[in-house]
């Protein structure tokens, strides 16, 4: 499985992806989900993707083909992220479609899901996540922030946390936990974790991160995580017994 993330904020961007493929209990491996693009110099496109290997591997290499070529629409030449992600969505389904008639088996499931994030020209940054099915959403006011994979254990931290205005330090710290909060409960998610910072209008890759499992500044926050928590829980309010209630019982 796969978990990614894409912080949307006022500062820009967070994007953390994990690294563990899994296609079997005995066939684990690691395969990087974070693909920056090189593109025009007034553009900056990252894709992170989700589900079957080999779907999200067609896709990329049919977009850098697009992109090398020169076609009609391709990376290069969108005028914006919402026109990316259509571009992109399109893509996802033909290879899906293509490795389906392929198979001919019916308990195949070709499907992939992506982040693509970035910036181009003078349109604000931004992230949409593309689903299986082509079409897409981006994230919101409420709601800065796109998941996909594992999501469920991660999501709280987000929930709680990641507003519009949190610094983009401090939101890609709490992306972090989430990630590692995943890792934590989920067997099918592991590192390498890689991380990259955006600030918007810079236009550059220059914040990139990769963390192994044995990390010293991920062992540091997953640490000071598990003690802050521990710490918080012991703090909570104790429990009276004004708040006693008789229980109803089933003869």
């Amino acid at each position: 499985m796969t978990y990614c993330i894409a912080a949307s904020i006022n500062e820009g961007l967070i994007l953390v992806s994990d690294s563990r493929t899994n296609a079997g209990i005995d066939n684990v491996s690691t395969y990087g989900k974070m693909h920056p693009f090189v593109t025009n110099s007034d553009r900056i496109i990252v894709l992170m993707g989700a589900g079957n290997l080999a779907t999200t591997q067609a896709v990329l290499e049919q977009l850098h083909r697009d992109k090398i070529k020169n076609v009609q629409t391709n990376l290069n030449n969108v005028e914006c992220l919402s026109e990316a992600a259509a571009y992109l969505g399109h893509v996802s389904l033909e290879k899906q479609k293509q490795h389906l008639n392929a198979e001919g088996q019916s308990a195949f499931n070709p499907s992939a899901s992506f982040i693509i994030a970035g910036q181009i020209g003078n349109e604000p940054h931004g992230a949409y996540m593309v689903y299986a099915e082509g079409n897409s959403i981006t994230s919101s006011a409420n709601t800065p922030f796109l998941q996909i994979g594992e999501s469920k254990y991660g999501k709280p931290i987000l929930d709680r946390f990641l507003k519009l205005d949190t610094s983009i330090d401090e939101a890609a710290r709490c992306c972090l936990v989430s990630m590692d909060s995943t890792i934590r409960s989920n067997a099918s998610v592991g590192p390498p974790v890689e991380m990259l910072i955006y600030r918007k209008d810079s236009f550059s890759f220059n914040e990139y991160y990769c963390f192994d499992d044995d990390s010293d500044y991920l062992l540091k926050l997953r640490r000071s995580w598990e003690t802050k928590l521990r710490e918080a829980v012991s703090a909570l309010p104790g429990l009276t017994n004004e708040y006693v209630r008789t229980m109803r019982v089933s003869l």
